[in-house]
This record gives C-alpha cells, sequence and structure tokens, in this order.
C-alpha cells in the first residue's frame, strides 16, 4: 500500500519499547467555530472496501486512520509509534517474541459499545481469518496468539521475532473494531462500519462501481483520546481523475487536495501561489510514497533474468522526474526510499544511468532475440498516461525492445489482474504500512510480494528478513538491508522509479495543512480548519 512515515530510528523494544501515556482529552475541547459547514477534501487514491480486514490501500487506509483506533499510533512527525487506545505496551524484556499492551480504561465504540481488549483480541483474529487477499492480514502474520486477560490486557504470543509489531499494530491493521457489529468470518458493508476514532461516519455514497465516492464524518462524542478536532464536519470525496478533482477545487466543491493532482498542475499552482497570481496555496511537504516497475517473472519472456536486467539498465528516473512529474518527484535507485533507514543506492550501483550499449550487451550474453516483445499495463498515475507511454519509449531506445502499452482503468480488475499473473509489467505506487525499511522490502520481495511479481530468494526469506526481525535496535538491521537490496538490485524483479514529494493544494482560507503534512503519511483530518466563510 501503502502507507508512509518512515524512519523508525529508535522504536525501542523490550527494554527498548515501552511506552505510556498519562492523559487525555475530549473531542469536543477543541472544535473550534467555523460553523456547521464541512471541509471537502478530494483525492484520486479510489479504494473499494473500508472494512479494516479487507482494506490495505492509500484511498481506505486515508479514512480508517481518523475512524478507527488502534493500540499505538504514529504523532504529528514522530518516528516511533505511541499509545492510541493503549496505555501502555512493551516486549517482554529480551524477547521480541511477546507482547503486552494495557488499554485506557473507559475507551467506547461510537455507537457507546464499550472497547475492551476482547474487541482487541477479536479485531486480530478476524482479519487473521477471514484472510482477504487484498487485506492486511500478511503484516499480523507473525501473531501465533492473542489473549485478553479481563477488560484491559491483552498479550500477543508470536510465532517468530518480530521487533516492527508495534509499527504494525500502529496502522489501520491493527484498528480495533465491534465485536457486537462486525461479523467474525466476512466483511461488513462500507454503510455499516463503527469505529472509535475522533470521527463517525455519518453516510458512505457509493460510486458507481461499488467503492465510496463521498463519506461524511462528524465528530465521534465518545472519543477521549489526544486528538483536538479544528473543524465540525469533514467530508471526502474520491475522484476518478486528477483534471476532475482539479475542476472541483477551482470551482470550491472541495477545499482542499491531497497529493493527487497531475504534476504539473500542482507545479503550476506553487509557481501561480509566488507570483500572486492564485487563491489556491500549496503546502510542500516530505513523503515515502514510492513507485516502482514490476515484472512478471512467471512470465515466459520476464523469467529470463538478463531481460530485467536489460529493462532495468534502460530506466531513465531522472527524465522521468524533470519531464514528466516536473520535479515534484525525486528519482529512487534503492527499494527503500530516502529519509528512511536502509536507504542507499543499490540499482544505482549496479545500473547506474540509462546506457543502451550495456543493456544490449546483456540480452547478447544470454542469446536473447531482439527486440524483446513485452506489454505495460498500468491503472492509475498522477501523470496520467505521461508515465508509461514515456517509460515505453526509455525501453525502447536502441531498438531492444517493443512495448505495447494498455490501460486497466479499473482499480478492483488491476488488483485482480496482477493478482493473477496476466500482465507482464506494470507500474505501481507503493504507500508504506509503517515506518520501517522492513515494510519496503518484506512485502514486497518475500514470496513474490504483495504485487505477486513471482521472485523469491531464499537467501532473503530464511535468512536475512529473519535476522533483520532480531534487531530490537532497528539502525543495527542497516548492513543487512543493504545486502538484501543488492541481491534484489541484482535479480530486478522490480524496479524502483521514483519517490513521491507531497503537494497538498487547498484554498486560501483552509488552515493546518502544514501541521499534517510530514513523513508519517498519517493525514490528520482534526488539524485541518477555516478561517472565515
Amino acid at each position: 500500500m501503502k502507507t508512509s512515515a518512515e524512519r523508525l530510528a529508535a522504536l525501542g523494544c523490550a527494554g527498548l519499547v515501552a511506552v505510556s501515556v498519562a492523559g487525555c482529552g475530549s473531542v469536543t475541547d477543541a472544535v473550534k467555530g467555523d460553523g456547521d459547514k464541512a471541509i471537502t477534501m478530494g483525492t484520486t487514491a479510489v479504494t473499494n472496501t473500508l472494512d479494516p480486514a479487507g482494506a490495505y490501500d492509500a484511498g481506505s487506509w486515508l479514512l480508517l486512520r481518523n475512524t478507527f483506533q488502534s493500540l499505538l499510533s504514529y504523532p504529528a512527525a514522530s518516528s516511533a509509534p505511541s499509545p492510541d487506545a493503549a496505555q501502555s505496551c512493551e516486549f517482554a524484556a529480551g524477547d521480541v517474541t511477546a507482547y503486552h499492551c494495557t488499554l485506557k480504561s473507559g475507551l467506547k465504540f461510537s455507537n457507546g459499545h464499550a472497547l475492551t481488549a476482547s474487541d482487541v483480541v477479536f479485531s486480530i483474529q478476524r482479519s487473521l481469518k477471514i484472510n482477504d487477499p487484498n487485506g492486511p492480514a500478511g503484516l499480523l502474520s507473525s501473531i501465533k496468539a492473542v489473549e485478553a486477560k479481563g477488560d484491559t490486557e491483552v498479550y500477543f504470543r508470536l510465532s517468530q521475532p518480530d521487533a516492527v509489531l508495534p509499527a504494525k499494530l500502529a496502522g489501520p491493521a491493527g484498528a480495533i473494531v465491534d465485536e457486537e457489529v462486525f461479523p467474525a468470518d466476512k466483511l461488513l458493508g462500507n454503510d455499516k462500519l463503527v469505529g472509535s476514532g475522533p470521527y463517525k461516519m455519518d453516510s458512505v455514497e457509493a460510486g458507481a462501481k461499488g467503492g465510496p465516492a463521498k463519506v461524511v464524518l462528524s465528530p465521534n462524542d465518545k472519543y477521549t483520546g489526544d486528538a483536538k478536532l479544528r473543524n465540525k464536519k469533514f467530508t471526502l470525496r474520491y475522484f476518478d481523475k486528477s483534471t476532475d478533482l482539479k475542476s472541483a477545487l477551482d470551482s470550491g466543491e472541495v477545499d482542499l487536495a491531497d497529493n493527487s493532482l497531475e504534476p504539473n498542475t500542482a507545479a503550476q499552482i506553487l509557481s501561480d501561489q509566488q507570483g500572486g497570481k492564485t487563491d489556491l496555496r500549496v503546502v510542500e511537504g516530505d513523503s515515502n510514497d514510492t513507485r516502482y516497475l514490476v515484472f512478471n517473472t512467471k512470465d515466459a519472456t520476464l523469467g529470463n533474468v538478463a531481460v530485467r536486467q536489460a529493462a532495468a539498465q534502460l530506466i531513465d528516473r531522472k527524465s522521468l522526474a524533470r519531464d514528466v512529474f516536473a520535479r515534484t518527484v525525486q528519482p529512487l535507485y534503492s527499494m527503500v526510499p530516502a529519509g528512511v533507514s536502509g536507504h542507499n543506492t543499490a540499482y544505482f550501483d549496479r545500473y547506474g544511468d540509462q546506457d543502451t550499449a550495456k543493456a544490449k550487451a546483456i540480452l547478447t550474453a544470454a542469446k536473447v532475440a531482439t527486440p524483446v516483445k513485452l506489454s505495460l499495463t498500468w491503472s492509475r498515475s498522477r501523470a496520467e498516461g505521461a508515465e508509461s507511454e514515456t517509460l515505453k519509449k526509455q525501453l525502447e531506445a536502441g531498438g531492444l525492445f517493443q512495448v505495447t502499452v494498455q490501460q486497466e482503468p479499473d482499480w478492483d480488475a488491476f488488483k485482480k489482474g496482477w493478482n493473477e499473473g496476466k500482465y507482464q509489467m506494470y507500474t505501481i505506487g507503493w504507500f508504506a504500512d509503517y515506518p520501517d525499511p522492513d515494510n519496503y522490502v518484506a512485502p514486497l520481495i518475500v514470496e513474490g510480494g504483495s504485487y505477486h511479481h513471482g521472485w523469491d530468494d531464499a537467501r532473503i526469506s530464511q535468512k536475512l528478513v529473519p535476522d533483520t526481525l532480531k534487531q530490537a535496535d532497528r539502525a543495527a538491521a542497516t548492513t543487512t538491508y543493504g545486502q538484501i537490496q543488492s541481491i534484489v538490485a541484482e535479480n530486478a524483479p522490480l524496479v524502483p522509479l521514483f519517490q513521491n514529494k507531497s503537494f497538498y493544494a487547498s484554498r486560501s482560507n483552509i488552515t493546518g495543512v502544514e501541521s499534517t503534512v510530514d513523513t508519517t503519511g498519517f493525514f490528520r483530518f482534526w488539524e485541518i480548519g477555516r478561517v472565515g466563510k
């Protein structure tokens, strides 16, 4: 997915991680007056499923982070999780296979039902039982057993060391659901969800394709956490096209847009803002969202590592960043983005800049006839089709490849396609789930990864990744992540293209955007306010 925050510089576990919190405020304490008019945010991160057990993409998590609580969460600009529904959480001393949390007392869901340790256990077990193919259950796979003792104590026993469990639990994968509302063995409809976060869902308007088109939120008066709401109503709208989002922003239908605008559009707004030519403004911030070109290694053609290496040799990231994305992204030569522990330049070290002579030599040595015919599939891109057309042009340099570009505009069908191995190569973004290099390696590489490229290496999946999860001091795992990335770069089951910069555009009377655009990847609706009408 998915989420993005991105340095777990010192997630202290065991003696290393013991987090506790003392106070909590009321959601009604900080709602400042801007009338009852909803603040409306637009995004092109469309989604289909909002139930936490089946939701595992940017569009759903954007909403779930504001409507559900987890045991832990990430404060603004933080690189380590802090208690949310929990009062404290910690690993047993010297043991990263035993984890214990104590809940705050008096927690309630928005429907008034008590939130207890039993709900936490139910939520974890439910996700694992449903094991939705497009859901986050894989993040919880290290959990062997979870049990409640009384209403406030939760104990996790892990099947293997997992030093990043607290980070995993701090996102929507660890969202706590009401066991009196959610079925244990199937997903709940988008319009029936109940959480305990700062907001509750008042209504969910379905789009033409079944996923949500518009979600209206209001303050959850049962919430007793730390969030201080600066608005009385918040609406999230999903758009199929960035051009439609920009039109809605211009007309005032939406008050702000997330990092969804077409790159040249965002850059133009920023230029106009600096020249005093627009009442829109852009907040530029860090992001660790990444983009990859994925190869189906089970395909007869791309199963040949020489073909993948030659393709990797032809990618010109600087041109993509400059000419297609108007410098709203930065070239990425690592599985792990800049700003995250474990970042390196493994792909540049191996391939350098675009070089058709080297690519030809790779194919010649492997006795691969040229041009190699490939298809490139895409679904959504902030640059629309320009990204894939540029990649096509780059790959066809020197006549080594002949590329056919095709779009699958239906996001659900696109996911189904890559799950079933229907595509040869495809572009896809990754929104990190938790701030640790592990989240850019294990879910993308081990056993074919979330995007089903089909490649695995026992050195990584059976030795190196497990070794990193024994290291409670996450900085100490950097060397091992470097080894992993060198192996991945050599085999090229996927190629990192770039990491995004964040450009959030809003109307000039919208405040608080600066407070929530940071490297946690957690957009806090409650920080957004309005000045005047």
